[in-house]
């Protein structure tokens, strides 16, 4: 638009100054061809007489658009192109030089006039001497030249948008990069712009890498700060628990039951904000091989109370990969399988499958599942799924959120099982 608009304006100045520079043309063509006039003007009983006339044919054509008139006080003559008719006339004219003006002239013409007082004898009026030329004489020209200037600035126009559009284009693809760069970082702490930008660039990458280290010192530091309260908080704990125990060795059964309670409680939180503090780290472009990742803790979950009385079934190509490393994809499995033994009656299945464009983990079991209201109560984000000691705790929630933390989505549905599904998907590009 910028570029259209200057385009415009010089069009009209181009058009300008070409209709000023044709009128200059036809200025100088008048004065030679008035020469011969001028030379033979003579004066007689104070009228004006002419020895000679101009050579153009044009001045004996009437109303041919090119015309001369000389007169005084006492009379006049003219061309033959005027006939009838004579040019307008002026009370003065300079006599040091030729004075152009537009007129209107005779047969409906504008007039582009040239007037001059000539003192051809001392004692005598001076000769007021009129030129004129028929301004529509000009007309083709000056639109065959607006006509051609305004194909030409299209041209140029089309030609400078497409350099512009390039070098903008050009000049936004290494900020195109930042972008990226940025989104990286963004997912993961440890990621740092750096590489080759251009010098313009350089403060700018610099300031983002050193927003990062100080993000990245932020998030170890905090993640120290939730390990030291974790530890700290494990001798009150331990004492509490002692102090449980002697409470029931004195009886107090239904009071311990409280206390175990409780301290279960804490330590589910404790742990759930340490998950937390890992999932604030996690790396991207990292992959896991899924199946011997799953094996593992099969076999580790096989050994609790509530693994050892379901069966696992294994769904998973052994190039099948999860996005996450190797520790956030057991801290995000994990859970998902802990809940799944302890909810199912006999049965587990566990599958790593390629949908549509997306990688799908499924965990289902063959237990009490959950209702479509508790399903979609479970899933909305900061409501707690621990609200009951039979459902599906702490550990979905923590594998929600490193779900999402490594780009997928987490969700819940009814098992062909019968028991409750929990879906984890990625793109494949993930």
């Amino acid at each position: 638009m910028a570029i259209a608009l200057a385009l415009i304006v010089a069009w009209f100045a181009m058009t300008w100054l070409f209709n000023g520079h044709v009128e200059r043309r036809v200025e100088d063509e008048l004065l030679v061809q008035v020469r011969p006039l001028l030379a033979d003007l003579q004066l007689a009983h104070g009228v004006p007489v002419a020895g000679s006339e101009p050579a153009d044919p044009r001045f004996a054509v009437p109303a041919g658009g090119l015309y001369w008139q000389a007169s005084t006080a006492a009379g006049a003559i003219r061309s033959i192109s005027l006939w009838d008719s004579h040019l307008p006339t002026t009370v003065s004219a300079p006599a040091d030089r030729w004075r152009t003006r537009r007129a209107d002239g005779p047969f409906g013409q504008q007039l582009l006039l040239m007037e001059r007082a000539i003192r051809l004898q001392s004692r005598e009026s001076p000769v007021i001497v009129q030129l004129g030329y028929d301004l529509a004489k000009l007309a083709p020209a000056q639109r065959e030249f607006g006509r051609e200037m305004a194909l030409f600035l299209a041209l140029l126009w089309t030609v400078l948008a497409l350099a512009a559009w390039a070098q903008v284009g050009l000049g936004l693809r290494p900020l195109r990069r930042v972008g990226q760069e940025v989104e990286r970082l963004r997912r993961d702490a440890g990621a740092r712009l750096g590489g080759a930008y251009p010098r313009e660039l350089a403060p700018l990458t610099e300031s983002i890498d050193a927003l990062a280290d100080a993000r990245e010192a932020d998030l170890v530091r905090a993640r120290r700060r939730a390990a030291d309260l974790a530890h700290g908080l494990k001798t009150p704990l331990a004492a509490l628990a002692a102090q449980s125990a002697r409470v029931r060795e004195s009886g107090a059964t239904a009071m311990a039951d409280g206390l175990d309670s409780s301290i279960a409680a804490m330590r589910a939180a404790i742990g759930g904000e340490l998950a937390r503090t890992r999932i604030s780290l996690v790396p991207e472009g990292r992959s896991t091989i899924a199946l011997p990742l799953i094996e593992r803790l099969v076999a580790v979950i096989e050994q609790t109370e509530a693994g050892e009385r379901v069966a696992f079934s294994l769904a998973c190509d052994e190039s099948a990969t999860l996005p996450l490393a190797s520790d956030d994809a057991a801290e995000l499995l994990g859970p998902l399988l802990e809940n799944a033994a302890r909810h199912a009656r006999r049965l587990v299945h566990v599958a790593v499958e390629a949908t549509g464009e997306r990688r799908m983990l499924v965990v289902g079991d063959d237990g009490p599942g959950l209702d479509d209201a508790q399903r979609e109560e479970a899933i909305l984000r900061g409501a707690r799924l621990d609200s009951g000691d039979e459902g599906h705790g702490l550990g979905l929630a923590i594998a929600r959120e490193l779900a999402e933390a490594s780009g997928g989505d987490l969700a819940l549905a009814r098992s062909p099982l019968g028991g409750l599904e929990v879906r984890v998907g990625w793109a494949l590009s993930a």
